[in-house]
C-alpha cells in the first residue's frame, strides 16, 4: 500500500531509469481502458461517490482546469460549447468506451488555443513595451473567470506576455546590479534580450503542447477523471508507475546525472551522482548540454534522435533503458568553443540516490557548567521500500543508526520528518514500534466502514529516553501517522509549523492491463493509483485535511500559503473514530509540555530570524489577498528597492550576530555525522561541519546567479527551526534529569 505524495520540481529530472521495459509494437485502446478504470473506481474508490451527471460536471471541471489552470487559453465560448457537448455525459462516454473522442478533441482545441497564443506573443515580442502605465495583472487567476471570446482572451494573454518581459527585464537588471555591487563578474552578460528569453520561453511550452501522442492525452485525461475522486487517487502510465517503484526505493537504472530543461531548448547537466556510470565514465561535465539522444547507442547519424524543446520527461525516457546497455549523448562541452559537439558513450547501471536515504547526526552540546549533552538526530527524507524485491527498506536503515546513536550513549533524540510526504505504510507501522511498546499505530477504515488496527511489531521499543519530532507543512501520509502516534502515546513533543499536510488517506495501485480483454495490447494501458482507505491515529482521530498539530508551534512562512490537503480540490473530509481498543498512553506530565513550551516561546520571541518569518508571514498574506502584481516599472523598481534595502539590513544585522554565534557554537557544539556508508564501515564517528557541503553524493553545478545572493548562511548549518528543536530536547532532557534526581520519575516513564 502507498501513503505516499512525493512532489517533485517539474523542471528537473533525475536521468535515470526506474525499471526496463521493451518499447510496444503497440499502444493500449485507452477507451477500453477509461472504461474499465470508471468500473475500478466505481468498485474500489473509498468515497463511493454516485457515478452521475454531477461527477461527470467534475471529471469535465478537472480536465479543463488539468490543461489551462491560470484560465488563458480557453475561453468562455470555448468552455460553453464543451459544457454543452460533453458536460454531463463523460461519466455515460468512459462506460461505453468512447471517452477519448472529448479528450482528443478538447485537446486539440488547447493545442490551437496555445499555438494561437504563442503566435500572438512572438509578434508582440518583437516589438517594444510601455511600463510607464497603470496596468496590473492577477498572480493567480485560479479564481479568475474564463474570458468571455476571444478578445477579451487576447487582452488578458497581452498583459500576461508584458509581465514576463517586464519581471525578466527587472531580474537582468538586478543581477547586473549585484554582480557590479559585489565585484563579480555579471552572469547575465551574454544573456539574450528579455524579449528573445521570453520567446525562447514560449516555443519550450509550445513544444511541450504540441510533442503529444494519444498516450499522453489519456493520461491528461484519465488523470483529471481519477482526481475528480480526490487529490490523491491518479491514473499513472506504466512509465510513471516504474519512475514511483524506482522513487519508492532510491535506486534507478541510467546513467546518474541530474538534467534541467534549459530556455534555449537544450537540455543541461546540472549535477552528477558521485562514483555513478557518468561520473566513472569521466567525459561528462556539469553544465554541459545535451542537444541529441541515441538510446541505442546504434553509432549512427540516423539513430540520434533530436532533443532540442523536448519535454525533460521525454528527454529521461531515451537516456534511460536495460542495466549494462549503452547510451550515446551528443553534447556542447561547456568549456568549448561555440557550436562544438562530441559524443560521449555511457554504460548504463543500477545508481542509488544516497541523499534520499536517512542519514543521522551526533551533536555534543556542552553546557555553561561545562557538561555535555550528547543529542541524536535522525533525518528521514521519506518511507521508502523496494515493494518488488524488499531488499530497500527504511525502517532498516533507520533502526541501524539509531542502534548506533544508543551505543554513543545519546540523552535525547531529534526525528527530523520535515519535507517527508510519506511512503510505505509497513514501514511506518514497523518504525514506529522503535519508540512505544507493542499497541496500535494506525487504524484503518475501508470503504465499508470497517477497522483494521495495525499494531507495532515487538513489545520492547529500543529507544525510551526523550524525543522531538521535528515537522512542517510538508510532512505527510506516514510522517503524520509516525508523529501522530508518538503524539496520542505521549511518547514525543511534536515540534515545527501549525500543522502537517493533512493526508490521512492510503492507495493502492491496480494493473488497469488485467481488466483488458484476452487479446487486448496490455503493456501500456497503466496503473489506477486509487483511494481505498483511510486512516486514523490510535486516538480516534483522522489527520485527513487537519494533520497533526504539534505541541510546540513555531513561527513558518509555509502558514501564509495555500498549502496542505485543506486547500486541494476534491478533498476528503476529516472526521473521527473510536479510538483503538488496547491503546494505552503513556504519561502526559512526563513531557513537561506547560514548562517546555513557556521556555521555547520566550526563545522564539528573543529569536530575530523568528522575527524576520513573522513580518514576512504578514507581508506574504497581504500579497496574496491583493492577487495584483504592476506592470509600472517604476512602481516595480520601488518594490524592489524596498525590498532590497529591508535584505540589506537583514544580512547586515544577520551577519554580526550569526559570526557571534558560530564562534560561540564552535566552543559549546560538535557536530557528527552518521550514513549508511559509515555504518558499513563500523568506523569512529568523526566531527564534521555541517555549514560545508561535506560528503554530499551528488557533485552540483555552481549557479553563478545563485552565488550573487549574499545572505549569510547559517551558522554551524543550522536554521531558526532546527536550533530550536536542539534547544527543546536539551529542555526536555534536563528536566527528565531532575525528575530522576529528585525521585518523581517511575521507571515506565511516567511522574509518581
Amino acid at each position: 500500500m502507498m501513503i505516499s505524495t512525493r512532489l517533485r520540481n517539474a523542471t528537473l529530472a533525475i536521468g535515470l531509469a526506474a525499471l526496463s521495459h521493451p518499447a510496444c509494437a503497440q499502444q493500449a485502446d485507452f477507451n477500453e481502458v477509461g472504461k474499465q478504470m470508471a468500473i475500478m473506481l466505481q468498485n474500489s474508490h473509498f468515497a463511493r461517490l454516485p457515478y452521475n451527471a454531477e461527477l461527470s460536471s467534475k471529471f469535465f471541471d478537472d480536465y479543463l482546469k488539468s490543461l489551462d489552470f491560470q484560465k488563458v487559453y480557453f475561453t468562455q465560448q470555448d468552455v460553453d460549447g464543451f459544457r454543452a457537448k460533453y458536460g454531463d455525459r463523460l461519466h455515460t462516454l468512459l462506460l461505453q468506451g468512447a471517452s477519448m473522442e472529448p479528450a482528443q478533441e478538447i485537446y486539440a482545441v488547447f493545442r490551437e488555443r496555445v499555438a494561437e497564443r504563442i503566435g500572438h506573443a512572438q509578434e508582440m515580442l518583437k516589438g517594444e513595451f510601455d511600463f510607464t502605465g497603470g496596468e496590473s495583472v492577477m498572480m493567480s487567476r485560479k479564481d479568475a473567470s474564463w474570458s468571455r471570446d476571444e478578445q477579451e482572451a487576447r487582452e488578458v494573454w497581452a498583459k500576461q506576455i508584458k509581465e514576463a518581459v517586464l519581471s525578466e527585464t527587472l531580474r537582468r537588471e538586478t543581477i547586473t546590479r549585484l554582480a557590479k555591487e559585489q565585484g563579480k563578474p555579471d552572469p547575465g552578460a551574454d544573456d539574450a534580450d528579455p524579449r528573445e528569453k521570453v520567446s525562447l520561453r514560449y516555443k519550450r511550452l509550445l513544444a511541450s503542447v504540441q510533442d503529444v501522442d494519444d498516450e499522453d492525452i489519456a493520461n491528461y485525461f484519465l488523470s483529471a477523471v481519477s482526481r475528480a475522486y480526490d487529490p490523491h487517487t491518479d491514473y499513472m502510465s506504466f512509465r510513471e508507475m516504474n519512475r514511483f517503484k524506482g522513487d519508492m526505493k532510491n535506486e534507478l537504472v541510467g546513467i546518474g546525472a541530474l538534467l534541467q530543461a534549459e530556455e534555449d531548448g537544450a537540455t543541461i547537466i546540472k549535477g552528477i551522482v558521485v562514483g555513478g556510470p557518468a561520473d566513472k565514465e569521466g567525459t561528462l561535465k556539469l553544465n554541459d548540454r545535451v542537444v541529441a539522444v541515441d538510446s541505442l547507442n546504434s553509432g549512427t547519424s540516423e539513430g540520434m534522435t533530436d532533443i532540442m524543446f523536448m519535454p525533460i520527461d521525454k528527454v529521461v525516457e531515451l537516456i534511460r533503458g536495460k542495466e549494462s546497455t549503452s547510451v550515446a549523448l551528443k553534447v556542447e562541452p561547456s568549456g568549448g568553443a561555440p557550436g562544438q559537439t562530441v559524443v560521449i558513450v555511457i554504460r548504463r547501471e543500477k545508481v542509488e540516490l544516497k541523499d534520499e536515504q536517512a542519514s543521522g547526526e551526533m551533536i555534543h552540546m556542552k553546557n555553561g557548567d561545562g557538561e555535555i549533552r550528547r543529542i541524536g538526530v535522525i533525518t528521514l527524507p521519506s518511507f521508502y521500500a523496494d515493494f518488488d524485491e524488499g531488499t530497500t527498506r527504511c525502517s532498516v536503515d533507520v533502526e541501524r543508526i539509531l542502534q548506533r546513536l544508543i551505543e554513543e550513549k545519546m540523552d535525547g533524540l531529534v526525528f527530523d520528518l520535515r519535507n517527508n510526504g510519506g511512503g510505505s505504510l509497513e514501514e511506518v507501522r514497523r518504525m514506529t514500534g522503535f519508540f512505544v511498546p507493542r499497541g496500535p499505530v494506525v487504524q484503518v477504515k475501508n470503504t465499508l466502514g470497517q477497522v483494521q488496527v495495525k499494531d507495532t511489531d515487538g513489545g520492547k521499543p529500543i529507544y525510551t529516553g526523550p524525543m522531538v519530532v521535528l515537522v512542517d507543512k510538508s510532512s505527510a501520509s506516514a510522517s503524520e501517522i509516525l508523529a501522530g502516534a508518538l503524539q496520542d502515546y505521549n511518547r514525543a513533543v511534536v515540534v515545527g509549523d501549525s500543522s502537517t499536510f493533512g493526508k490521512g488517506t492510503v492507495q493502492q495501485p491496480m494493473d488497469i492491463g488485467r481488466m483488458l480483454p484476452l487479446f487486448a495490447v496490455r503493456d501500456k494501458a497503466g496503473f489506477l493509483k486509487v483511494t481505498i482507505q483511510k486512516f486514523y491515529r490510535p486516538s480516534g482521530s483522522s489527520t485527513q485535511k487537519d494533520g497533526v498539530v504539534p505541541n510546540v508551534v513555531l513561527p513558518s512562512l509555509m502558514d501564509a500559503l495555500d498549502v496542505g490537503e485543506a486547500h486541494m480540490d476534491n478533498a476528503l473530509p476529516h472526521d473521527r473514530i473510536r479510538p483503538a481498543a488496547d491503546f494505552r498512553t503513556l504519561d502526559a506530565q512526563a513531557l513537561f509540555l506547560p514548562n517546555l513550551k513557556e521556555r521555547s516561546r520566550e526563545r522564539v520571541e528573543a529569536c530575530q530570524d523568528f522575527g524576520y518569518v513573522i513580518e514576512d508571514i504578514i507581508k506574504a498574506k497581504e500579497r496574496i489577498a491583493k492577487n495584483k502584481v504592476s506592470l509600472n516599472k517604476a512602481e516595480r523598481e520601488k518594490e524592489l528597492a524596498e525590498a532590497d534595502a529591508q535584505k540589506k539590513e537583514r544580512n547586515a544585522e544577520r551577519g554580526a550576530r550569526f559570526e557571534k554565534i558560530a564562534a560561540e557554537d564552535a566552543k559549546s557544539i560538535v557536530f557528527h555525522r552518521i550514513t549508511l556508508d559509515d555504518l558499513e564501515k563500523d568506523a569512529d564517528l568523526q566531527p564534521y561541519d555541517p555549514s560545508k557541503d561535506e560528503g554530499s553524493y551528488m557533485r552540483r553545478a555552481i549557479d553563478e546567479t545563485e552565488s550573487l545572493d549574499d545572505t549569510p548562511e547559517w551558522p554551524s548549518g543550522l536554521n531558526a527551526e532546527k536550533r530550536e528543536a536542539l534547544h527543546i530536547i536539551k529542555d526536555l532532557v534536563e528536566m527528565t534529569e531532575t525528575a530522576k534526581v529528585v525521585g518523581i520519575l517511575k521507571s515506565d516513564g511516567g511522574l509518581r
